[in-house]
């Protein structure tokens, strides 16, 4: 069996690649379609409906977040199972999977339903705006079943080792999406709510290719309803791991809130420029958590299966992680100022840039361990290691801004961002080590939180 090859027989960098480059691939493809998304409104040279898409950008973040409660749960969890051969019990939890993320959906759609004006309004549209912002969000709130099982699916594909179906999945999604979107909004005239279709109908799409791998291709997952048992240790297995996972997204939201309104005291200028910055980082801090988020399974499997296996695993990928980030780094050093100005030709904005940039890019390095170190809690069932790290990656940037803020000022609230992210990695590195022994003892041994 091919997946079973590169669990357990493939070298390394065979192996880690072969789990970790689709994914890689899928969330720089994701990055290209936001920015066409924005493109293509842009077009229309309307900033209002501009300013509509940017709002929803949380809803999107919310409905991901819920898909990957059960699914992010689930799928290391069924990874863990495969390790140690319990084939029975991942046609459960997959069909468990299955229906939870389709109830999940419907409960979101209903409370977005009667929700949708409190929504418009809290995501902060103006009169102007909030037709358009509406728009959008009752498009995702109806489709929220979908959206949610999307993401749910794509880590339970990934879990049993099809990473090439989890990539597929992705490029379809994309690939619907772009398609459509000149059509809806060009052809149709239909402007942000054809945006929202065209993402909508790519979601479908995905699920709907998923679907057909489990039920036609897949050796271990199964939606068959005889299958589907609500088991408490199940459920435990799932929602430990989910819900820091969703409580994460959420609180990081929290965080670029705050972060954003501390930047625009100081004007237009620091948060333009840290926005320039955050779009040109956005990509390989994509790529190395693909890289991270792929090797999770791969950990997972060999957690039971093979401990040995599992510490070569994350020191190759430890080492990945230190040669990506500093290429990265190093390129960004060289020609910031060039790479901002991609983005602007105001010389103010490129000078300002540049400097944010640098500081900026400084956490990759940090974020990248951050990353592997949350993967590996992930991988091996680590609910209350998993909730710290969710915490502590959500709130402490949060009083970092304040004290840096009121040294430093501007340089401060720049600064803050390394200072934050470094105290989280110092946290998991710490946390890691305190359960040094609880990862590495044989599964006979081994208790669970």
């Amino acid at each position: 069996m091919e997946n079973t090859y590169y669990f357990e027989k493939a070298p390394i960098a065979k192996a880690v690649a072969h789990f970790s480059l689709p994914m890689m691939l899928g969330m720089s493809v994701s990055v290209i379609y936001t920015i066409l998304n924005a493109y293509f409104i842009g077009l229309l040279h309307d900033s209002v409906m501009m300013t509509a898409i940017t709002l929803t950008i949380p809803v999107l973040a919310v409905l991901m977040a819920l898909g990957n409660l059960i699914g992010v749960g689930a799928g290391t969890f069924i990874s863990r199972l495969l390790g140690e051969k319990k084939l029975q019990q991942i046609k459960e939890v997959s069909s468990f999977s299955f229906y939870a993320s389709i109830a999940l959906g419907i409960i979101a759609m209903l409370v977005g339903l009667f929700a949708t004006n409190s929504i418009t309004s809290g995501l902060g549209a103006s009169a102007a705006a909030f037709d358009y912002t509406k728009q959008y969000i009752l498009v995702m709130i109806i489709g929220a079943p979908f959206i949610i099982l999307n993401f749910s699916l794509e880590q339970l594909v990934r879990a049993e080792g099809s990473a090439i179906v989890s990539m597929v999945g992705m490029f379809i999604s994309v690939g619907i999406n772009l398609i459509l979107d000149p059509i809806f909004i060009f052809a149709c005239h239909w402007g942000v709510p054809g945006v929202a279709i065209a993402t909508l109908i790519g979601n479908i799409g995905a699920v709907l290719y998923y679907s057909w791998h489990i039920v036609r291709k897949s050796e271990y997952l199964t939606f068959s309803i005889k299958y589907f048992k609500i088991k408490k240790s199940v459920v435990f297995e799932v929602l430990k791991i989910g819900i820091p996972i969703a409580l994460m997204s959420a609180l990081m939201g929290l965080t670029a809130l705050v972060f954003n309104n501390f930047a625009a005291s100081y004007g237009d200028a620091a948060v333009a420029s840290y926005g320039i910055s955050q779009r040109i980082l956005q990509f390989p801090e994509l790529i190395i958590m693909g890289l991270c988020e792929g090797v999770v399974p791969l950990i997972a499997y060999n957690f039971t299966a093979n401990k040995q296996r599992m510490k070569s695993t994350i020191t190759f990928t430890t080492l990945t992680v230190a040669i990506i980030a500093a290429i990265f780094a190093i390129l960004v050093f060289l020609t910031g100022d060039h790479l901002v100005g991609i983005f602007t030709a105001d010389a103010q904005l490129i000078e300002l840039g540049s400097y944010v940039i640098k500081v900026i890019f400084l956490s990759l390095f940090v974020t990248g361990f951050t990353f592997l170190i949350i993967g590996i809690f992930q991988a091996t069932g680590q609910g209350k290691a998993a909730m710290i790290m969710s915490l502590t990656q959500g709130l402490i940037m949060i009083p970092v801004l304040f004290i840096m803020s009121s040294i430093a000022g501007f340089h401060g609230i720049i600064w803050s961002i390394f200072i934050g992210d470094f105290l989280t990695f110092i946290i998991g590195i710490s946390v890691l080590y305190v359960l040094r022994n609880k990862l590495t003892v044989n599964i006979e041994e081994l208790q669970l939180d």
